[in-house]
């Protein structure tokens, strides 16, 4: 007997006795295999697993009917069928996993009432569901009066109890036990009363708008903004409640998968709460490459949110390349094709082609007499003909007006087989938001005069070339479409994961029909035996057809049985067996060091505003602006001087910059806010906020020794050519960032042996280095001591320390103050110590921003002082629903002319 998908096959003398095999094989057998299948919990002893799997994903597999009052009505939901089945292997008895599945309800309907019971509804089906095509739409009665138009509607309520009995319906399915994620403003009812759905499509309205298209590699035009904005607030929220949602079930110990573009954020989010956790995040389209990922305003969010996984998968080895390319060009984090190092972690990444249930699919396909009935009218329907089939979604990315056109091109090219060939096209509406929402029907519109021209030149009365079906099927004609066909046509022109192939591959195992497949699809890698074609090349797909159209029934043979090894051995069992064996590989290989993670805007906007007494402590350089070669040229940006000037506005705010900058430079870029506070030179000099005089806190200090250190700087600046001295009133900085980097870096480290092995040893200085510079300065001299000073200042004011403390900082000077407030009195849920810049350096701080536009529209989160940078998402959760006015001001719904 078979001890696995890959034995079956290699043992096995047909494609039925493959199938045949992997039905017989004992589950019990499979898992005694090996000790990771019998129980991982012992395999991997040290990891302390609990044997739970939570598995989230955006919509649950059941499209939800609300019968108030009485049990929900459930149906399948269409598409992801591969996913779905993952989810019910595992949480079958054949593996040792316990298995939860967290998803959102997806949109509820509710079902028509009759009133009377006898009377058919008042509005006609035609007036409810919007047509495919607006070509189809009624006209009105009288052509001069518009149709009424549908009242928008206020929501649907859902009661407590209607909530509570989904849940358990949910939690009791046969199949694989749900946990639903209910998705609402928190403003609309309460936590044990009904809540209110309104516009339920919104919260998948940046991920299909916004992600799924530039995924795609397609570009909107660019508006204002204010529409993505509030539509990113949503996606924010929704990752938030699932996150949420995950946190009540789970344990410690439990394994989080987390799948596709609705729930970027997730990971990260996940690992704010619970740095231990062991997550891993699989993406099911297309990533794309640094240059359009570039294009989306959130680029650095979505990075960022899915970097909290340990392990990331993809389905093609190009989409993991473009995936580690732009966590270094757009994050700055060092990366190779194995994965990404952020923040003092190791993230790793990998290629993991998901599969199909093959045994299911013949099950089904083979063993129903319906189908058997259905396959053989097709065939007689088209007797003497080629059957070409095509199954595809009506969206941009599926190509189906490439198909047609290459078609066009092959009767027109090889006119012989004008009479004797057919193309089955059925096109299923889009699932996708944004797809949804083409107004002028631009691609059905193009798909019908493409089919109405071919069958136009190419048909007759009796046979039109092109049969386009553009509807719904069911299973069982899907099926039978399958195993009718002599050929499988499959033009994407960009696909993540296509199922579609997989499944004509299984559903020819009788005939052979060979699988013309694009290379843009994300199966195309797998399917090494495929007919590859560039479907934007239309001869060459026109010669493809023909190929497989006149191709040698052993040739035919030969092909199809290694694409039926691969699709019958490659299952989706098998899929989400190597996965989780991936990641536990991972957990097993890599140091358990806890990565500084990302900073909680959500908590830090809570405590601000429940603190009545505030402290902020910025670094400057690095912090508050970037890192320039020219020092004098690091100067505020406008956006930079209205956020601290609407913070400082607030009596209840302590302001203070804590530099290595001498006191001209901070007095002449910012002593133009009175009401902050300063201190240069590492904490040499003090300016307290409302004064004009400077406090010398170095003035006792015998400076001698700067003589000393000067010489030694000038004989390395005089052989490091762009280097430069930088004098300070109680310190001394080398710079050498305008050198060349490799000499710059080699003379910086023989300077100071130098200096430690001289002026150290004679005077109480210390030897800093910092970025592209070393500093000389007083030991006694850091931030740290500011920082003490600031903090015993402050809580003596009132008799209370401040109730909300704010440090960021970003090189290694910053770290005497991140270990101040690390060890001072301070309620430590009110302290935020934050390390700006993408190193993977080892901190002190207990967060982390990667640049400092981010510092800046955080801080603008909290006082509202820039309305365009204020991230809507963490002020949203907090308030529970998209403010009206967003912070800063009210931005116009549209520049004139709609359009930037």
């Amino acid at each position: 007997m078979a001890q696995s998908p890959s034995d079956a096959a290699s043992g096995a003398k047909s494609h039925h006795d493959i199938l045949r095999r992997m039905s017989l094989s004992s589950p019990g057998l499979q898992r005694k295999s090996s000790l990771v299948d019998v129980d991982p919990r012992a395999a991997n002893p040290t990891l302390g697993l609990s044997g739970g799997v939570i598995s989230a994903t955006f919509c649950i597999p059941h499209s939800l009917q609300l019968r108030s009052g009485a049990d929900w009505g459930t149906g399948a939901r269409r598409g992801t069928s591969a996913l779905f089945d993952s989810f019910k292997h595992l949480s079958s008895d054949k593996t040792p996993w316990n298995h939860t599945l967290v998803g959102w309800t997806g949109e509820i309907n509710v079902p028509d009432d009759l009133t009377p019971p006898d009377t058919p509804p008042a509005t006609t089906t035609a007036s409810r569901i919007p047509p495919l095509n607006k070509s189809s739409a009624p006209i009105p009665v009288d052509a001069f009066t518009k149709p009424a138009e549908q009242p928008q509607s206020e929501g649907l309520w859902v009661s407590k109890s209607d909530q509570s009995r989904l849940e358990w319906q949910l939690a009791h399915d046969k199949e694989c036990r749900t946990i639903p994620v209910w998705l609402s403003d928190d403003t609309e009812g309460d936590a044990e009363g009904p809540i209110c759905l309104r516009d339920q499509s919104r919260w998948r309205r940046y991920a299909e708008h916004e992600l799924y298209t530039l995924f795609h590699y397609k570009q909107h035009e660019p508006t204002n903004g204010r529409a993505e904005r509030a539509s990113w607030a949503d996606y924010y929220r929704m990752n938030q409640k699932f996150a949420n949602r995950i946190l009540e079930v789970y344990k410690p110990g439990d394994i989080v998968m987390i799948h596709d573009y609705h729930l970027l954020l997730l990971p990260s989010m996940l690992r704010l709460r619970i740095p231990h956790m062991y997550i891993a995040f699989f993406l099911h389209i297309p990533f794309p490459s640094s240059e359009f990922l570039r294009c989306l305003p959130r680029r650095k969010d979505v990075l960022e949110g899915v970097l909290g996984s340990n392990l990331i998968g993809f389905q093609a080895h190009g989409y993991s390349r473009h995936f580690v390319s732009c966590c270094t060009r757009i994050l700055g984090f060092h990366s190779d094709i194995t994965g990404v190092d952020a923040y003092g972690a190791r993230v790793t990444v990998g290629v993991f082609p998901i599969g199909i249930d093959a045994a299911g699919v013949a099950k089904l396909a083979f063993d129903n007499p319906i189908i058997n009935d259905q396959v053989k009218a097709l065939r007689r329907l088209y007797e003497g003909k080629k059957i070409i089939v095509g199954r595809d979604r009506l969206d941009s990315v599926r190509g189906v007006a490439q198909k047609l056109m290459a078609f066009e091109r092959f009767l027109e090219k090889y006119p012989e087989m004008r009479e004797k060939v057919v193309l089955l096209q059925v096109t299923s509406p889009t699932s996708i938001e944004e797809e949804k929402g083409d107004s002028n029907n631009k691609i059905a519109n193009k798909v019908s005069e493409l089919v109405a021209k071919i069958n136009g030149l190419y048909g007759s009365l009796g046979f039109s070339p092109v049969q386009h079906y553009p509807q719904y099927l069911s299973q069982d004609e899907y099926f039978a479409l399958l195993r009718a066909g002599d050929t499988g046509l499959i033009t994407s022109v960009r696909d993540g994961m296509n199922t579609t192939s997989l499944e004509y591959v299984v559903c020819q195992r009788d005939d052979h029909g060979p699988l013309i497949l694009s290379e843009f699809s994300g199966t195309a890698g797998s399917l090494k035996d495929a007919i590859h074609i560039n479907p934007w090349d239309l001869t060459g797909v026109a010669d493809a057809i023909n190929y497989a159209l006149t191709m040698s029934e052993d040739k035919k043979s030969a092909m199809h049985q290694s694409l039926y090894h691969h699709v019958t051995t490659r299952t989706v069992q098998a899929w989400s067996n190597g996965f989780l064996k991936r990641l536990l590989s991972v957990l097993n290989s890599h140091n358990p060091t806890i990565a500084t993670p990302l900073l909680d805007k959500v908590a830090l906007l809570t405590q601000y505003r429940a603190a009545n007494k505030r402290l902020f402590m910025f670094d400057y350089d690095g912090t508050l602006t970037p890192i320039v070669k020219d020092p004098a040229a690091a100067l505020p940006s406008d956006r930079l001087i209205r956020t601290l000037k609407a913070l400082a506005a607030d009596p209840r705010n302590a302001i203070w910059i804590i530099s290595g900058r001498d006191q001209e430079f901070l007095q002449h870029q910012l002593g133009h806010i009175p009401e902050i506070g300063f201190s240069a030179e590492h904490g040499s000099f003090m300016r307290h906020p409302g004064s004009k005089e400077w406090e010398n806190l170095a003035e006792k200090f015998d400076m001698s020794w700067q003589k000393e250190v000067f010489d030694c700087f000038q004989k390395y600046t005089e052989m490091t050519p762009g280097s430069f001295i930088e004098r300070k009133r109680c310190a001394l900085t080398w710079h050498y960032r305008p050198s060349d980097p490799e000499l710059g870096a080699h003379m910086a480290r023989e300077c100071q042996k130098e200096l430690e092995n001289t002026v150290g040893k004679k005077w109480d200085v210390e030897v800093m280095t910092g970025k592209a510079n070393l500093e000389v300065r007083p030991t006694f001299i850091n931030k740290g001591e500011i920082v003490k000073r600031l903090v015993a200042a402050y809580g003596h004011d009132i008799g209370q320390p401040p109730e909300f403390a704010l440090c960021l900082g970003d090189d290694f000077t910053d770290e005497d103050m991140f270990r101040a407030l690390n060890a001072s009195s301070l309620n430590p849920n009110h302290v935020f110590t934050v390390t700006v810049g993408a190193s993977s350096k080892m901190t002190l701080a207990h967060w982390h921003l990667l640049e400092p536009a981010d510092v800046i529209s955080s801080v603008a989160l909290l006082n509202g002082g820039d309305g365009n940078v204020a991230d809507l998402g963490p002020l949203a959760i907090v308030e529970g629903r998209i403010p009206e006015e967003l912070p800063g001001g009210v931005i116009p719904d549209e520049m004139p002319g709609g359009k930037l």
